[in-house]
């Protein structure tokens, strides 16, 4: 049976995307990867959630004059399973603790930026397990942005910084963290209105859910 810590965070994947009116049924395979479906495939499949069509989630509730689109895919096409992150899990609960950021924020960011590949490269010039630009790399001293430890350990100095700088808003660090503080700043502390970055941040968030869940005692 799927408990209920278990699932929590998990849920939120499954409600953005279920028809208005269609009830949920979940379970959590061996691997800690999430199946959702609208009805039961099988007997492992359990209603986990009566949806309703006033349904909201509260990470994505916003202002009406500040709408989030539906969410997007992560970019394997779905979330990044949990045991993705193992090998990095020391690494990341010990930066973690130094420039205390949540674990599951630093899991939810890398999980999206590179699905913890360390030597991921954008187009853009974004590089390693946090993609991280040259110029911010520079402005916290990485000399090797391949190197997984400083790569890692100037990300969660960045969100720290960020977490600082917009008083623990997530919506807006984690915006921040896509498109740069500037442009947060002059959308008024608010999502700016790019395509990316308003798919970025849902997409962030409910990795971010799904590790907190998973790190919760049963």
């Amino acid at each position: 049976m799927i408990r209920r810590s278990q699932v929590l965070g998990l849920v939120l994947l499954a409600a953005a995307a279920a028809p208005c009116h269609a009830d949920i049924y979940a379970f959590l395979d061996e691997n800690g990867v999430a199946h959702f479906a609208d009805h039961p495939l099988d007997e492992r499949y359990q209603l986990y959630m009566k949806t309703k069509p006033q349904l909201e989630i509260t990470l994505r509730e916003t202002p009406a004059a500040e709408p989030v689109p539906e969410p997007a895919a992560a970019p394997s096409g779905r979330t990044v399973p949990l045991q993705a992150g193992k090998r990095y899990a020391d690494m990341i609960a010990k930066v973690a603790r130094e420039q205390k950021v949540e674990p599951a924020l630093l899991h939810a960011v890398i999980a999206v930026e590179s699905a913890y590949n360390a030597q991921a490269k954008s187009p853009k010039g974004a590089t390693g397990l946090m993609q991280l630009m040259p110029d911010t790399a520079k402005r916290y001293g990485v000399t090797d942005l391949l190197n997984p430890m400083e790569n890692l350990r100037a990300g969660a100095r960045y969100l720290r910084d960020l977490l600082g700088m917009f008083n623990n808003n997530l919506r807006l660090v984690i915006a921040a963290y896509n498109a740069g503080e500037g442009a947060v700043i002059r959308s008024g502390n608010a999502v700016p209105n790019y395509p990316e970055t308003r798919s970025y941040v849902p997409r962030v968030l409910q990795h971010y859910e799904l590790y907190r869940s998973h790190d919760r005692p049963s």
